[in-house]
């Protein structure tokens, strides 16, 4: 079976570059039969792949410890999801996996558009075989997942897969990365073809609407799995370090997030089509360089992959080469995507949504610049700088705080020209609700918290009215024309115009996230040596240190010490915190125990224990947290509600 995988993922890498071959005469010589050829080459490449990827799957599943990936990353004592889950926990097999949901997404957009738009199918198939036989090459000469490791080397038993990789969520968070990191390669494969073909209308985008949503989506998804994960596994304490390798998923989700705002614009108003071709483009090339930075081990991360040598001057080449021809071909049509209209008003919902999208690019180059300072400083003066957190934190609050603003903003402005009568209307009650509340927070929270926490909480309150006002206008006005219930007319919204109340979910979403974080100002901890029987207080909660337990299991060992935790002398739980030590990867692990409500969670780590049966605890108390993934629900279930099949609409209706 891994034969099979091997030579499939040769055959990918010679249909690939047949296929760019017919791409490119076909589409200088418009001849629909090599265009076709190209086509089909997309389909060949991915049903290759599938099986590469089924050859992969088997071999960890019925633990082929010959071949070099199943013994580095596997082990017969892991359940059988987490040997499956390993094809993604190394170098080559996550490779493969980006590789294949790439032509998955590919072929899905090719085949839905293949009688649309004949013009731009070769260019759209050339783009992204360009991409498959980058990573196609790896695989086959660099990075092969079916290397056999020599017969005097095979050991009954392979080293097991990284521990902390061993949960739930990480079978699920690097797919819904990797998913958003493929799925924009669709829209920059049209973008690039309308680019060389001249078809610089809206048809490109609009035909990869779907696709640029759904690798939105599922990016965002993603990194808040990614935070959730990093809040039960790594033991810290929090769910958002500024890691480089979060931030690598970060930074396109933000180039996505100002190309789906600013490419309304175009399509209302017929403005700003450079700009939308420029977004599209960095969005994706952030999205290699993300790849690139998680691999190269040019920064420091727990998440990186390698520190490989090789992948640096190649990967950054592909990166490079990548953004150069996309923006070669944007150049080369600078006349052409001209906007024929301007602004008319500064007071409008085209100049709230361009400056949503400068927030969006001045957040993206923190976050950029940050994550590279260290290569930066290192180059240029030898020495390694490096912020924490604090320096990120304290660069993007009051950024985040002006997108907030504006995400309450738009919805309340008209397109073209507000006038001063309907700034009246529309903002009367949003406004009085953001100040209300900001004033009562603030006289009960006095001298505890600051600024940002304050706004934030006023901000949130203004938004989330101007999101009621709408719906509420909304449902009255069909309730008073159709005689619908409030549900009927909710559903009736939802269903005609997906993508305005759709949105509207997603941006509440965004405020309960914002509000789970801003309970990080309340964050309590506490760092305690504790003999059994010691208690300890954390505000109106009572921890007591009963015992500690050994760990025997067959493949790990270490300890778990077992606290009582009291709410006012009531009993809630009995917390578990362990820390373990696994034998055959000699990697320790720290395991929180974490105790939930909607309000807050009592997160207790397992520092140490010593041998008169001691223990170190750390103790936390981190308010509203579970808002947080309330609210990824919440944005989830809109960008659901955006997708969800639905009627034509007409052209007329609002698009925001």
């Amino acid at each position: 079976m891994s034969e099979l995988g091997l030579y499939s993922i040769r055959l990918a890498l010679l249909a690939a570059g047949v296929g760019i071959l017919a791409g490119i005469y076909g589409g200088l010589s418009r001849r629909d039969d090599w265009s076709r050829v190209a086509e089909r080459a997309v389909y060949l490449v991915f049903g290759f792949l599938a099986v590469a990827m089924f050859a992969l799957f088997w071999a960890l599943a019925t633990n082929d410890f010959s071949l070099a990936y199943v013994a580095r990353h596997s082990a017969r004592s892991m359940e059988l999801y987490y040997r499956l889950g390993a094809l993604w926990g190394g170098q080559s097999g996550s490779l493969m996996l980006w590789v294949f949901l790439l032509m998955a997404f590919g072929s899905a957009g090719v085949y839905a558009n293949r009688n649309l738009h004949r013009r731009l199918i070769p260019w759209v198939a050339v783009m992204l075989l360009l991409n498959a036989g980058f990573f196609l090459g790896l695989l086959e000469f660099l990075s092969n997942p079916f290397e056999r490791l020599p017969h005097d080397q095979v050991l009954s038993d392979g080293q097991g897969l990284n521990p902390l990789l061993q949960h739930p969520v990480m079978l699920i968070h690097p797919i819904m990365l990797y998913l958003g990191f493929t799925a924009f390669a669709t829209p920059f494969a049209f973008a690039f073809a309308a680019l060389v073909t001249g078809e610089l209308g809206t048809s490109w985008f609009r035909t990869t609407r779907r696709w640029s949503l759904i690798a939105w989506l599922a990016l965002g998804c993603g990194i808040v799995l990614g935070g959730r994960w990093a809040y039960e596994v790594l033991g810290w304490g929090g769910y958002w370090a500024w890691d480089p390798v979060e931030n690598a998923s970060l930074m396109p989700w933000l180039a996505a997030t100002a190309y789906l705002h600013s490419v309304m614009i175009q399509e209302k108003r017929n403005m700003l089509k450079t700009w939308n071709v420029v977004l599209i483009g960095l969005t994706y090339c952030m999205c290699l360089f993300g790849t690139f930075l998680t691999r190269s081990g040019i920064v420091q991360s727990v998440h990186a992959f390698t520190d490989a040598g090789w992948y640096k001057p190649i990967f950054l080449g592909y990166v490079g080469i990548s953004a150069l021809i996309f923006y070669s071909a944007v150049f080369y049509r600078r006349r052409e995507l001209a906007s024929p209209n301007r602004l008319e008003s500064v007071i409008s919902r085209e100049s709230s949504f361009i400056l949503n999208n400068w927030v969006f690019m001045v957040l993206l180059a923190v976050v950029f610049g940050f994550t590279m300072l260290p290569v930066f400083s290192e180059s240029l003066s030898g020495e390694r700088l490096t912020l924490g957190p604090h320096f990120f934190n304290v660069v993007t609050a009051p950024l985040v705080l002006i997108l907030l603003f504006l995400t309450g903003v738009g919805p309340l402005i008209a397109w073209r020209k507000a006038s001063p009568a309907s700034l009246r209307r529309q903002f009367k009650w949003p406004t009085l609700t953001g100040v209300v509340t900001t004033l009562i927070l603030a006289a009960v929270f006095w001298g505890q918290v600051g600024y940002w926490a304050l706004c934030c909480w006023g901000l949130c309150a203004f938004v989330a009215a101007a999101i009621t006002q709408e719906y509420a206008l909304a449902i009255a006005a069909r309730r008073r024309v159709h005689g619908e219930s409030v549900v009927a007319a909710f559903a009736t919204l939802l269903r005609k115009n997906q993508r305005r109340y759709g949105g509207y979910i997603i941006h509440l979403g965004v405020v309960v996230i914002l509000l789970g974080i801003s309970g990080s100002v309340f964050n309590y901890e506490r760092l305690e040596n504790m003999v059994p029987g010691d208690s300890v207080e954390v505000q109106e909660y009572r921890l007591e240190y009963l015992t500690a337990n050994p760990i025997t299991e067959q493949h790990y060992g270490g300890a778990t010490a077992r606290v009582a935790l009291y709410r006012r002398e009531k009993p809630l739980a009995v917390m578990e915190p362990e820390k373990r030590i696994y034998w055959l990867e000699e990697q320790p692990s720290t395991i929180p125990s974490i105790y939930s409500t909607w309000s807050e969670d009592i997160y207790v780590i397992l520092n140490n224990i010593e041998a008169d049966g001691s223990a170190t605890l750390k103790i936390y108390r981190n308010p509203l947290v579970n808002w947080i993934w309330a609210g990824a629900i919440l944005f989830a279930m809109g960008g659901i509600a955006i997708l969800w099949p639905h009627p034509d609409r007409s052209e007329s209706e609002d698009p925001a």
